[in-house]
């Protein structure tokens, strides 16, 4: 799903787009024509609908110049370029004005340390495009090491989760003759060795589940036809997907399938020989194996071999010992009702564990020494958001980036900066930072707490811009999403500070259930049965913002993508007296259809079974497309989705918008017909819809 994205204010008009006769209620499948992406009739309404939005929306004062600002801020050459470690390179995916869709491409370290660092090209993913006569765009690869020279490239067209794979060769620099290729599908591919791949991919009838995901993984190898590949491992037809992660670090080879029973739900099989042992797990707990010892995340509380341990807890055990059936864990981490575990990354000797206190980064390392394990607290720059990504490479003999990894900080007002640090040492160089985009001298941060419908404290954060006053009349922007584990934490945006809060607007952060800023137990609270509990927390941090005078329902508006516009979307609906503003971003919308959608299927775990009447019964309660209704005045909504959106169905805001407009709402609808489930599949493109929803929210929004 989606996480977060950027924002804009300003006044309201007189609504541009042609108001609707009031209708009668329309059966649940009239409309269902929209859902046919790329149908003749779909695409003409989609056409006409963005002429209308993009008619009222570019005439708005200063829209070019902010297109302009926000495409510069994107394009920047002075952003820090992200790196992944492949041996003896650092590779990095560039977009910029003359690369839209990106340069792969590689340096040292050595080399990154300088300002200019020289960059090698390995794949130019515009050229091919012209080449080929395709839209492609880079979905990652996946290498071979430890000479990481074959690489598995996966390119989608125009920012689907589908794509094709193609074997590359990063010396040679070109594709590889007779390599291996798979045809467009949501694959998931390893390697076994130089001559053979494990794949998971659209074989054909029954190889796929009813979330469209891999159901089969199997061995091809290399000059014989993907039709004779061997079957290495099967899931079911109701799993989310069967999948499989190989290890190559040397003396501790291991094979691991895996069927996502659903989204937190698994059963793990290591490969021994030709058999497949499966692992002794909780069914929602998260392993892993980190040479000779496993790593467990639970997130449900859990007894075993005497010792109870806590959901969210982080435990340690010998590998070996494991397989044999014994049970003696240790806790790295244990959750407090603050304090939550965000992430983890290995270096050789040491776990760097990442942690969330009240929504803000910190760090420990784990380190065993004698047999015992000793934790260090990491000094780090507080409060904020913390990113560490280990450096070595296991399977390099003689790693001299062993202990090595790059710590990533911001807050919303201070620029990331990149330092790369060593374990057991607070002392970091710093290797890149962004510059500031905008001048926040004057502009504070605050965390505040609203109650919810229930009596749960929920966090937010307000970011105020300079000289404001808690008069009610700010335009102020909340922003949330509240599913899937995802944690909402402080963030730098060049986007956001120069076209919000250098404008005077107000930026509203929310740290909802659902989300995992908690652990597990925040994001349960809000699972199923209790989703209405996100919606409550969503309307209690915009009732305090009005209660505190921070704004108004006049200057308040709201956004959200995927899940978060699902949240929007169900929000508008439940409390429209509160909002003058939304912004629904690629949403679920119609809870009804939404398992018969795509990967829709996948995410029954999250949101229910609406196929099963009892379960339907709470999800018909805030489903936004079955609850909106004609004759309430509600606030105006722009939705924004893809066309090539392939993980949420576009038919969700394309329906829900036609609903809206026969009821008489006042609806503005723009999408984008590349870009896939990000909205946009270039920076040219991002920054358009980023434009169109600032210009929105300044018309709406302005004192």
């Amino acid at each position: 799903m989606i996480s977060r994205r950027d924002f804009s204010f300003a006044l309201p008009l007189a609504a541009a787009v042609p108001t609707m006769t009031l209708a009668a209620p329309l059966p649940d499948d009239e409309l269902l024509w929209l859902e046919d992406v790329q149908g003749e009739r779909a695409l003409a309404w989609v056409r006409e609908r963005n002429a209308e939005t993009e008619a009222l929306l570019q005439k708005q004062p200063g829209f070019d110049a902010t297109r302009q600002r926000i495409r510069a801020i994107l394009d920047s050459r002075d952003r820090i370029p992200g790196v992944v470690r492949r041996g003896p390179w650092l590779y990095n995916l560039w977009q910029d004005e003359h690369n839209p869709r990106g340069l792969w491409r590689r340096t040292t370290l050595a080399e990154y340390r300088k300002r200019e660092p020289a960059w090698e090209t390995v794949l130019d993913v515009d050229a091919l495009g012209r080449a080929e006569g395709e839209n492609w765009t880079w979905s990652g690869a996946v290498a071979l090491g430890p000479e990481y020279r074959r690489v598995l490239v996966k390119l989608s067209r125009g920012g689907a989760d589908a794509h094709v794979v193609r074997e590359f060769d990063t010396v040679a620099k070109r594709f590889v003759d007779g390599g291996f290729v798979l045809p467009e599908a949501k694959s998931e591919v390893d390697w076994i060795g130089p001559d053979e791949i494990a794949v998971g991919t659209d074989f054909g009838p029954g190889s796929l589940t009813d979330s469209g995901y891999p159901r089969v993984v199997k061995r091809w190898r290399r000059g014989t036809p993907l039709a004779a590949a061997t079957t290495m491992f099967e899931g079911r037809k109701t799993d989310v997907a069967a999948g499989v992660s190989i290890d190559h670090t040397p003396g501790y080879e291991r094979t691991v399938f895996q069927r996502a029973v659903d989204f937190y739900r698994s059963e793990m099989f290591l490969l021994q020989g030709e058999r497949l042992l499966r692992l002794d797990k909780p069914d929602d707990a998260e392993l892993s194996f980190w040479k000779s010892r496993v790593l467990l995340t639970l997130r449900s509380d859990w007894t075993v071999a005497g010792r109870s341990w806590k959901s969210g807890s982080l435990l340690v055990a010998d590998a070996d010992a494991y397989l044999r059936g014994e049970r003696r864990f240790e806790a790295l981490f244990e959750p407090t009702a603050t304090r939550s575990l965000a992430g983890m990354t290995a270096t050789r000797d040491t776990l760097i564990v990442e942690i969330l206190d009240n929504v803000a980064g910190r760090l420990e390392e784990w380190r065993p020494v004698d047999g015992r394990w000793q934790r260090r607290e990491v000094a780090a720059p507080f409060p904020g958001t913390l990113s560490a990504v280990a450096l070595h490479d296991p399977e390099l003999a003689d790693d001299p980036l062993a202990d090595a990894y790059l710590l990533q900080y911001t807050d919303f007002l201070t620029p990331d900066t990149l330092a790369l640090g060593h374990v057991g040492r607070d002392e970091r160089e710093v290797l890149k930072s962004r510059p500031s985009f905008y001048d926040a001298a004057g502009m504070r941060v605050e965390q505040r707490f609203a109650t919810s419908r229930d009596g749960t404290r929920v966090p937010y954060f307000v970011v105020w811009p300079r000289g404001a006053k808690a008069d009610g009349a700010n335009p102020t922007l909340l922003y949330g999403y509240g599913g899937f584990e995802v944690s909402m934490q402080p963030y730098y945006s060049g986007v956001v500070g120069s076209s919000w809060l250098a404008r005077g607007g107000v930026f509203v952060l929310a740290n909802i259930r659902g989300g995992g800023e908690f652990g597990p137990a925040w994001h349960q609270a809000a699972v199923g049965a209790n989703r209405q509990k996100a919606y409550d927390d969503f309307a209690a941090v915009a009732e305090d913002l009005i209660a505190t005078r921070v704004t108004s329902p006049r200057h308040l508006g709201i956004e959200g993508g995927s899940n978060g516009g699902l949240l929007v979307g169900a929000v508008m609906v439940q409390r429209p007296e509160l909002f003058n503003a939304v912004v629904c971003q690629v949403p679920l919308l119609d809870m009804k259809r939404y398992t018969k959608l795509l990967a829709g299927a996948s995410w029954m775990a999250e949101y229910g079974d609406p196929d099963d009447p009892a379960q339907w019964s709470f999800i018909s309660r805030y489903s936004p497309f079955q609850n909106v209704r004609a004759g309430v005045k509600m606030p105006r909504v722009l939705f924004v989705t893809s066309t090539r959106d392939d993980r949420v169905h576009p038919g969700h805001a394309r329906r829900m918008a036609e609903r809206m407009r026969r009821q008489g709402h006042d609806v503005l609808y723009w999408e984008n017909i590349e870009g896939g489930h990000g909205g946009a599949a270039d920076n040219g493109q991002r920054a358009q819809m980023t434009a169109l929803e600032y210009a929105f929210l300044q018309l709406q929004l302005g004192r």
